[in-house]
């Protein structure tokens, strides 16, 4: 739903800055100016003095300015946020083999994911996070190991063991996953 908005309030914002831009850079380069435009011509000023100076003296100008553009800022800020969020996957569909389906929740997915990967030798935690669409999931696992583990058997036990389990108890066609592979760091101790 966010990806939707996103791409359709991109998409008028973009337009509207497309057109006015546009209108603005044909009549600086000597266009005539089209009926609906605010200025009369090349050398017209955006805001003249008079236009300028119009709300000087009336109190409730500056404040409601400043209040409108830090609501303005806020609501930039949210939506960047929003964008450059990783985004979650809440469900996955589940085939239950009668031609209907069920709704799997995502952070249960996750947290048996990230449990077994916890459970192999030599892992000491694990993370697991889910991507991608509900009927095409893909999973981002990063798994610490212990200093004396090998990372490609560390790697090749949690593929045949965790994640295989995942991709066959959700009955998914297939479960692509990132695995990022990690040393555990020990802190020195003192020998006495």
């Amino acid at each position: 739903m966010l990806r939707t908005v996103n791409r359709v309030l991109l998409g008028v914002v973009g337009l509207v800055l497309l057109l006015l831009g546009g209108s603005v850079l044909a009549v600086g380069l000597g266009a005539p100016a089209p009926s609906w435009w605010i200025h009369d011509g090349r050398h017209d000023v955006l805001l003249s003095d008079a236009e300028r100076t119009r709300w000087r003296d009336a109190d409730w100008w500056w404040p409601t300015v400043i209040a409108v553009l830090a609501v303005l800022v806020l609501l930039a800020l949210w939506w960047l946020t929003a964008v450059l969020r990783r985004h979650h996957l809440t469900e996955v569909l589940v085939d239950t083999g009668d031609g209907e389906g069920a709704l799997l929740r995502g952070r249960a997915l996750e947290g048996v994911l990230a449990g077994q990967s916890a459970d192999l030798d030599g892992v000491s935690h694990a993370q697991a996070h889910l991507t991608g669409r509900p009927t095409a999931p893909e999973t981002r696992v990063r798994l610490q190991l212990e200093p004396h583990v090998d990372p490609g058997t560390a790697l090749s036990d949690f593929t045949a063991g965790a994640l295989t389990h995942a991709r066959d108890s959700a009955g998914l066609a297939s479960l692509p996953a990132e695995v990022r592979l990690t040393g555990a760091k020990h802190s020195a101790e003192r020998v006495n």
